[in-house]
């Protein structure tokens, strides 16, 4: 029997904290990214919120590969209310939210998803990416994030509020992790702290 998402990341994750700030700031980035540099609709949603909330039960398994184990997960277990191609999509998500970039010629379930599906898990994986680099260690300081696009120099500056002015947030892996972000929404991005 398929699990939902909440039964799926309670029996693989013993502390969800991070999972539901990953996925909190996911949602932030992608109506601003569905906003201002390409629209997506509630199906896209769903797959995103999925992969945010599970994109470290791997870690089940072990700590190395756990994005791998994440996606076996997903796809072995299956998730509730969605079907086989939906939950490679899922489970993708969850893969390429560390490690290497989605690769069609050696990575044979992103191979398995025709073009549109694999430019979909670019776009959301980048988001997960995108998103757990900004939770890194940094435990809800993010209020809300905006999008502003310069279509002329293909730029997407990604303004961040934080809920307490004073604080100082260490953005360091976000910049590391934003490339399938960029990759997936042909941009170049930059992360700007707003005081």
């Amino acid at each position: 029997m398929k699990l939902t998402v909440d039964e799926m990341l309670t029996k693989y994750c013993k502390d969800t904290t991070h999972a539901n700030e990953v996925e909190r700031l996911a949602v932030l980035i992608f109506d601003e990214a569905s906003k201002n540099l390409e629209e997506m609709g509630e199906k896209e949603k769903i797959y995103l919120k999925a992969g945010a909330l599970l994109h470290d039960i791997g870690y089940f398994i072990e700590v190395k590969n756990h994005n791998k184990h994440s996606m076996n997960i997903v796809i072995d277990d299956g998730i509730e209310g969605l079907d086989e191609r939906e939950e490679k999509i899922v489970g993708c998500i969850c893969r390429y939210h560390r490690g290497g970039l989605p690769d069609k010629n050696s990575h044979e379930i992103y191979a398995s998803l025709d073009k549109k599906d694999r430019k979909l898990v670019k776009k959301l994986a980048g988001i997960v990416k995108l998103a757990d680099g900004l939770e890194k260690n940094e435990k809800n300081l993010i209020d809300k994030i905006k999008i502003n696009y310069n279509k002329k120099d293909n730029i997407a500056e990604l303004i961040l509020f934080l809920k307490d002015k004073n604080s100082e947030i260490n953005i360091s892996a976000a910049i590391r992790k934003r490339d399938l972000f960029e990759i997936g929404f042909k941009c170049q991005s930059v992360l700007k702290i707003m005081d």
